[in-house]
């Protein structure tokens, strides 16, 4: 295979992972609130500090974790909210909040996944994840 077909074949292979990813990122991320930000366009801002980074975001954890299918949207999106309530990353825990609510998690699951971390996290961590749940619900006109 001379260099040049190569080439073309990965940046083919590249440019499929980068749409796959797209197209499942917004999949999580519509049905939000109205005035919610443009994920898309976070993405691409991305490229300003590093061309590469908005394509490991969007082909890496979008267009190859995401789209495995041995766990559901309801139970990866789960897993994030637990990751990222450990960890304290609370904008991008408000985010996959409302990705849980837009793959049909309910409130009591959100509820449920981060009080079963209290013993692994402590009361701050899930007390703050708490306080971002009842937000967007708050901003999707949802009962908390």
């Amino acid at each position: 295979m001379s260099q040049n077909t190569q080439n073309n074949s990965e940046d083919y292979e590249q440019s499929e992972r980068f749409q796959r990813g797209m197209d499942r990122m917004m999949d999580l991320v519509s049905g939000g609130p109205s005035d919610s930000f443009d994920h898309a366009k976070l993405v691409e801002s991305y490229k300003e500090l590093d061309p590469m980074l908005s394509d490991y975001i969007v082909s890496f954890a979008f267009g190859d974790i995401y789209t495995r299918d041995s766990l559901t949207p309801q139970e990866q999106t789960m897993s994030t909210i637990a990751s990222l309530a450990t960890l304290g990353t609370e904008p991008q825990l408000k985010l996959h909040i409302n990705a849980g609510f837009n793959v049909g998690l309910s409130k009591d699951q959100i509820v449920g996944t981060l009080i079963h971390l209290l013993p692994y996290i402590g009361f701050p961590r899930v007390l703050n994840a708490l306080s971002l749940l009842k937000e967007v619900m708050a901003e999707r006109g949802l009962e908390s």
